[in-house]
């Protein structure tokens, strides 16, 4: 096989699992782990990966953040699965945060035309779809950032602290076992932090890709809050066995 051949496989078991072992290459690919290692190298070099011991796993900075066009091409069909899971979650006469996001923006999909529930919400496209679906909506005012369409800052913050919610739906940048939740803005952070503590209970939406990934703010501990994902890998549904409630759409 050729190395480039091998190098793009490699990529894909990084997105898949986030992390990679040389011996796992070596199934994969039928290399020596001379070859694996050197492709790792080459991978490191440009940017791609993070070598560790054994293996390697996926480099993110911690500050990046795709605008609304680039997360919503991503992973669109787990998206739209952990949406409608969620979505059957949710019970008339209750009053739900919905954060910003393109992963949160498919539960409205999902909400029956009418349901009888109050949602506050910081996504100006949540707001236009669930006013669409005659569903009582609350837009928290504020700065709008212009790459998520997520309504942030100081106003924000002040009018959501006065709500108290029955759940919370939060979209998330990084999972980890270590550092908990996490995303590259510290104004989203600090409204998805205070959504949190509001709610009696929280639903993370996330697929496998934010597992085992950091960003620049700390959000809340694991312990905090539901995760709803797809089918996790074995290795990865370990690493979290006990720190937090893991809801697997997909068996």
């Amino acid at each position: 096989m050729l190395a480039e051949k091998r190098q793009e496989i490699i990529l894909k078991m990084l997105k898949n699992d986030n992390i990679v072992k040389i011996q796992d290459i070596c199934n994969q690919t039928a290399c020596s782990e001379s070859s694996a290692r050197r492709d790792l190298q080459l991978l490191e070099e440009q940017g791609l990966l993070t070598r560790v011991h054994g293996g390697a796993k996926l480099k993110y900075s911690l500050q990046q953040e795709l605008d609304v066009v680039g997360k919503s091409v991503q992973n669109t069909s787990e998206k739209a699965a952990l949406a409608k899971y969620v979505a059957t979650l949710i019970q008339e006469n209750d009053v739900l945060y919905l954060d910003a996001g393109t992963t949160t923006l498919n539960v409205v999909d999902y909400l029956r035309p009418g349901m009888k529930v109050t949602v506050v919400t910081n996504g100006v496209s949540h707001a236009s779809k669930l006013a669409d679906r005659g569903i009582q909506t609350i837009v928290l005012g504020g700065r709008l950032k212009d790459n998520t369409k997520a309504v942030v800052g100081s106003q924000a913050l002040a009018a959501l602290s006065s709500y108290r919610f029955n759940k919370a739906i939060i979209g998330i940048n990084g999972i980890h076992p270590q550092y908990g939740l996490t995303t590259p803005d510290p104004d989203e952070a600090a409204l998805k932090r205070l959504a949190i503590e509001q709610s009696e209970q929280t639903f993370v939406l996330a697929d496998a890709s934010k597992f085992s990934a950091v960003s620049f703010v700390q959000i809340a501990n694991l312990d905090q809050v539901e995760i709803v994902t797809g089918k996790l890998p074995a290795h990865i549904r370990r690493q979290y066995n006990n720190q937090t409630s893991i809801q697997e759409v997909f068996k």
